[in-house]
C-alpha cells in the first residue's frame, strides 16, 4: 500500500466521521428522537430538557457540547450510576491512552528516525511505507539494538500499567462487594442435579433434608425451580392482548372534528374491538391460575433450586465445596442477582452440556473456516500491485484517477470490517447454549470466542495471507532473501492494519453513537405501525460481548506494531480518545445496565492484553532471527520468561478474589466504613 492510499483512507474515514458526529449532534437535539438518544435517562424518569421554541434555529446547528460533558463524567460518577463492569469498559479505553502514549513518543521520537536512517542505499520495496518500518534496518546492524531496548521499555511499562490497574479494580471490586453484602443473592446458592427423595418422591423435600443435615446452623429455606413453557406462552399472548387494548383506549383523537359520523362508527368499532380482547384476556387469566396451581406446578419441578443461608458465610462455604462424592450430584455454586439469571438455561440437563459443547466447537470452528475467505479477499484487494502482475484485467481500475488509492486504502477495511460486525452477535448466540446459569457468564464466554476468533483471522490470517501474496514472485526471484523478505511482508502489513483502526475507530465508532440502525427503524415505525402513539425508549443492554473483543484486538494490534511499525501508533491514541468519548455519552444516555458482577470482566481483559504483550515480544524474537541478530532473539527470551511469571504472579494475587467469595474482610480499602464493616454478614434475611 502506498501512501497515497493510506491518505485516501484517512480523508474518507476523517469525512465519514466530521459528517457522522455533525448530524449526531444535531439529532440529539431533536425532542422526536430522544427515545434513541436518551433511552436510559427516560426509562429511569429523568427528564431532557430542550429548547422550547418548536423551530429554534440553535436545534439544528452543529455543536460539541457532548465532548466535554464526556470528560467531565468522573469514575466515581460511572461507578454509583452505571456500577464497575460499565467502570471497566472506560478503564480500557484510559489504559490504551496511556500505553499508547508512551508508546508513540519511545516510537516517533527514537524508533521513526532509526528506521528512516537504516540503510545507506535507498531501500527498493514495494511497499514506500517500508521506510519506517523496522523492515528498513540492514540485517546485522547495531541499530536493531535499539528496537531491542525499546521492546524491553515497552514490556515493561505494559506490565506495570497492567499491575496497576487490576490492584485498583480490585479495590473497587470489594468496595462493591461491601456496598451490595445485604442483598438476598449474598446469602443465596444455586443447586443442580438434585435427586429425588426416595422417601417423599419430590426434590424438595430432597433439598430440606439434605441442607438441614449438613448445614443445620446456617440453612435457612430453599426454592425450587420449575419448568413452565406453557405459563410463559400465556403470559406473553396475554401481554400482548393488554397491550392491544391499551393501544385502543389510547387512540390518538386529532381528527375529532373532521367527520363526526366517521367517528362514531370508528369508537364503536373500537368498543368491540376491546371488549372481545377483555374477554380473550379472561381467557388467558383463568388459564394461566390453573397453571398456577400448587399440585400442578410441583409435578414440573426441575432438579435445580435455590438455597437462602442465614449468613454470607454460610453461603459461600456451602456455594464453594462439593457436596457429594459423585461430582455430578448436588452440584453448588453462588446464585447470580435475579435479573442476572438466565432462566432458560437452567432446564438444561447439566449431564448433557458436554454435548452442547461440542456443538459450539463445531459451529465456530465452520464460522472460522468461511470467514477466511473474506480476509484472503481483503488481502488481495489490498496488495493491489501484485495482483496486477497475476491477474492484469483489475488494471482497469486506473482508468478512474484517484480510484485505485481508495480501493486500496478504504476498501479492504471496510469489507473486512463489514464481516466482523456479525461475529460478536453470532459468537453470543453460541455462547447461549452450553447452559450458563447467568447472563453475565453467556456474555464472558463471548468474549472470549469473539476476542480469539479475531485473533486469530484478523490478525494472523491477515498476516499470512498478506505475506503469502507479498512472497509469491520475490521467492523465485531472489531465493537466497527470502528470510528478509518474509520480514518485509510481515512488517508492511502495519499499512493496512492502520487502515483497519481509521476504519475501526473514526467510522465505526462515529457510527455507534448515531445509531443509524435505530434511527432508520423509528423513521419506519412513526410512518406505519407506530404513527400517532407515544415512542416508548430503544433501551438495549450494554453489548460488553462487542465492546470488549474489539478494543483488546486494537490493543493487540498497537502492541505488536509498537516496535515494527511507530508510525501506527498516533493512530491508536485517536481511536481510543474517540472511543473514550462515544462510550461515556453510551453509557450515561443509552445502554442499560441489565446486571452487575462487580468486575469479572477486568481479569479477561487483563489476559487479552497480557496475550498482546506477549506475542509482541515473540514477534520481536522472530524478526531479530530474521535480521541476523540470534543474540538479540535469545535475550528477548528472559523478558519473555518474565512476563509469564508476572502473570502468574498476577493469577495468586488477584484473580481468586474475582472467582471465590472471601470470608475475611479486607484491610488496605480506602474508606473507614469500608475497612471496618465485615465481609461477611452473619445477620439472617
Amino acid at each position: 500500500m502506498n501512501p497515497h492510499s493510506l491518505f485516501a483512507s484517512a480523508a474518507i474515514n476523517i469525512g465519514l466521521a466530521l459528517v457522522t458526529l455533525t448530524l449526531f449532534s444535531i439529532f440529539k437535539k431533536q425532542p422526536s428522537f430522544a427515545p434513541i438518544y436518551y433511552a436510559r435517562r427516560l426509562s429511569n424518569g429523568q427528564q431532557i430538557h430542550f429548547h422550547d421554541e418548536i423551530f429554534s434555529f440553535r436545534r439544528f446547528l452543529p455543536s460539541v457540547s457532548w465532548i466535554p460533558r464526556a470528560f467531565r463524567v468522573t469514575e466515581d460518577e460511572i461507578l454509583d450510576s452505571s456500577g464497575l463492569d460499565a467502570l471497566v469498559i472506560i478503564r480500557l479505553f484510559k489504559f490504551g491512552i496511556k500505553f499508547f502514549v508512551v508508546c508513540s513518543l519511545v516510537g516517533l521520537v527514537v524508533l521513526l528516525p532509526v528506521n528512516y536512517n537504516g540503510q545507506d542505499v535507498p531501500y527498493q520495496s514495494y511497499h514506500s511505507l517500508d521506510s519506517f518500518t523496522i523492515s528498513n534496518i540492514t540485517p546485522g546492524s547495531n541499530r536493531l539494538w535499539v528496537h531491542f531496548s525499546c521492546l524491553w521499555i515497552l514490556s515493561f511499562y505494559g506490565l506495570y500499567l497492567l499491575y496497576q490497574e487490576y490492584d485498583e479494580i480490585l479495590v473497587k471490586r470489594i468496595q462493591q462487594l461491601q456496598k451490595i453484602r445485604h442483598r438476598p443473592d449474598q446469602f443465596t446458592i444455586l443447586v443442580r442435579e438434585i435427586p429425588i427423595c426416595s422417601e417423599h418422591k419430590a426434590r424438595g423435600c430432597s433439598v430440606d433434608h439434605f441442607f438441614s443435615k449438613h448445614y443445620p446452623y446456617s440453612y435457612h429455606s430453599y426454592q425450587m425451580v420449575y419448568k413452565e413453557k406453557d405459563l410463559e406462552v400465556l403470559l406473553s399472548q396475554a401481554e400482548s392482548i393488554a397491550r392491544k387494548i391499551e393501544d385502543l383506549r389510547e387512540r390518538p383523537t386529532a381528527n375529532k372534528h373532521k367527520r363526526e359520523i366517521l367517528l362514531l362508527d370508528g369508537s364503536r368499532e373500537d368498543a368491540v374491538k376491546i371488549s372481545l380482547h377483555e374477554d380473550s384476556l379472561q381467557v388467558f387469566c383463568e388459564k394461566i391460575r390453573q397453571l398456577q396451581h400448587e399440585i400442578v406446578i410441583k409435578q414440573k419441578d426441575l432438579p435445580v433450586a435455590f438455597v437462602i443461608f442465614k449468613s454470607r458465610c454460610g453461603a459461600a462455604l456451602a456455594a464453594q465445596s462439593q457436596q457429594h462424592s459423585h461430582p455430578l450430584l448436588w452440584i453448588t455454586e453462588m446464585a447470580p442477582e435475579p435479573r442476572d439469571v438466565s432462566w432458560r438455561t437452567l432446564a438444561i440437563p447439566y449431564r448433557i452440556l458436554p454435548l452442547y459443547k461440542i456443538g459450539v466447537v463445531l459451529a465456530a470452528s465452520l464460522l472460522t473456516i468461511f470467514f477466511a475467505i473474506p480476509v484472503t479477499a481483503v488481502q488481495g484487494i489490498a496488495k493491489y500491485e501484485k495482483l496486477k502482475k497475476w491477474f492484469p484485467p483489475v488494471m482497469a481500475v486506473e482508468l478512474i484517477p484517484g480510484l485505485s488509492s481508495v480501493v486500496t486504502g478504504y476498501l479492504p477495511s471496510v469489507i473486512l470490517k463489514g464481516f466482523i460486525y456479525i461475529v460478536p452477535f453470532a459468537m453470543f448466540g453460541m455462547a447461549k447454549l452450553p447452559g450458563c446459569i447467568s447472563k453475565s457468564k453467556e456474555e464472558i464466554k463471548a468474549c472470549n470466542m469473539v476476542f480469539y476468533f479475531l485473533v486469530g483471522n484478523v490478525f494472523f490470517l491477515s498476516v499470512l495471507s498478506g505475506s503469502l501474496l507479498d512472497e509469491i514472485g520475490e521467492s523465485f526471484s531472489h531465493p537466497k532473501n527470502f528470510p528478509s523478505h518474509l520480514a518485509s511482508a510481515v512488517s508492511a502489513q502495519a499499512d493496512f492494519f492502520m487502515t483497519y483502526i481509521l476504519t475501526d475507530g473514526l467510522s465505526g465508532f462515529s457510527l455507534e453513537i448515531l445509531l443509524p440502525g435505530l434511527l432508520f427503524w423509528d423513521v419506519i415505525k412513526s410512518h406505519t405501525v407506530g404513527r400517532g402513539t407515544e415512542k416508548d425508549p430503544y433501551l438495549y443492554s450494554l453489548p460488553y460481548f462487542r465492546i470488549i473483543p474489539m478494543v483488546s484486538l486494537s490493543v493487540l494490534i498497537g502492541t505488536v506494531y509498537a516496535v515494527v511499525a511507530p508510525l501506527l501508533l498516533p493512530f491508536l491514541i485517536g481511536y481510543f480518545c474517540l472511543g473514550y468519548l462515544v462510550f461515556i455519552n453510551q453509557i450515561q444516555d443509552v445502554y442499560a445496565i441489565v446486571y452487575e458482577t462487580c468486575g469479572q470482566y477486568w481479569p479477561y481483559i487483563h489476559h487479552y492484553i497480557l496475550v498482546a504483550i506477549v506475542l509482541m515480544q515473540i514477534t520481536m524474537i522472530g524478526l531479530f532471527g530474521l535480521k541476523s541478530m540470534p543474540a538479540a532473539s535469545i535475550s528477548i527470551i528472559p523478558l519473555l520468561l518474565l512476563t509469564l511469571m508476572f502473570n502468574e504472579y498476577c493469577k495468586k494475587r488477584f484473580l481468586p478474589t474475582f472467582h471465590h467469595y472471601s470470608i475475611q474482610p479486607v484491610n488496605f480499602l480506602t474508606s473507614e466504613s469500608s475497612s471496618t464493616q465485615p465481609l461477611v454478614c452473619s445477620s439472617s434475611l
